[in-house]
């Protein structure tokens, strides 16, 4: 196990600095970022060269990259173009992103699983064809329809919640946005538990398991259930990353200020620092992710040994 972490940790530096260049030089390629600090009204020269000097502009794109790297080994995410330093936006920021994310992935888990679990072992029955039409619906619906449906009857016809969170970004401000956050990946959640447990209820194991006169719950719980989550455990485990980078629709619907948000002001003022080093993070996070779905694996499926 050690072997392998050691493997996977030295196999994640190189797709780290490949992922955070790309994204650098996709940034960079967005527009003038000097041309935004400046409003409606071009800068003039002199101004211009002097922000360009300012923010590290006026070197190569390679320099640029490399310094800025050199910087985030040491804690140092650069300065927005508002002069607030990147790492305390990140500080606002994430703590929000992270409880939404955590709504989120425990309404995957726990209704997402238990549905799966329901129509797999009842597949072709009513309930298997009517959560497959609503998981269908749900897949079909863009996330952004969604929110503004739910916010309009849930928080403005009905009044059953604020129309926007507040400032303080509560637990209990964060269901109703983290369910729409984890509205599509639900679906396929769904779906991909129902797929996997129809096919390993027919397999050897489980009529072997059956036959020893075993209780069905057990059956159930402690070899379909547990074999059947590897696909979903590794869809659920890059959905982390998906979902804090793919929050913005729905942190700009509920008025929520975390990473979406952030990063949607950074693209719009094309606030290269920001948009970077708030990627840079999501990229550590996705990494992470990964090697723990992979390590999760030997827990679910004892057969599965690492070399």
């Amino acid at each position: 196990m050690g072997r392998y972490v050691i493997r996977r940790l030295l196999q994640m530096i190189p797709v780290f600095f490949g992922t955070t260049l790309l994204i650098f030089l996709m940034v960079n390629i967005m527009g003038d970022p000097v041309a935004g600090l400046c409003g409606d009204r071009q800068c003039d020269p002199a101004t211009a060269a002097r922000l360009r000097k300012e923010f590290g502009l006026d070197k190569p794109v390679w320099q640029q990259y490399l310094t800025y790297m050199g910087n985030v080994f040491t804690g140092d995410f650069g300065t927005a173009f508002n002069g607030q330093k990147v790492t305390e936006l990140m500080g606002d920021a994430f703590p929000v992103t992270i409880r939404l994310t955590l709504v989120a992935i425990f309404f995957e888990i726990l209704i997402g699983i238990t549905l799966g679990v329901v129509t797999g072992l009842r597949r072709g029955r009513p309930v298997d064809s009517g959560v497959l039409l609503i998981t269908l619906v749900v897949i079909a619906v863009p996330t952004f329809v969604t929110g503004l449906i739910v916010q309009l009857v849930l928080g403005i016809e009905w009044a059953v919640i604020d129309p926007s969170v507040s400032s303080d970004a509560r637990l209990d401000e964060l269901i109703v946005p983290g369910l729409v956050l984890a509205s599509v990946s639900l679906a396929y959640v769904t779906r991909l538990t129902r797929t996997s447990i129809a096919e390993n209820s027919r397999s050897d194991y489980v009529r072997t398991a059956k036959a020893k006169g075993l209780p069905r719950g057990r059956v159930i719980r402690r070899h379909l259930l547990r074999n059947s989550l590897i696909p979903v455990v590794t869809f659920i485990g890059t959905d982390v990353g998906a979902l804090m980078g793919g929050a913005i629709v729905t942190e700009r619907i509920f008025n929520i200020h975390g990473v979406g948000y952030q990063l949607y002001q950074g693209i719009l003022r094309q606030n290269t620092q920001t948009v970077v080093g708030f990627v840079t993070v999501l990229v550590i996070v996705f990494l992470l992710a990964n090697l723990l779905v992979d390590l999760l694996y030997a827990v679910l499926d004892p057969r599965i040994r690492y070399a």
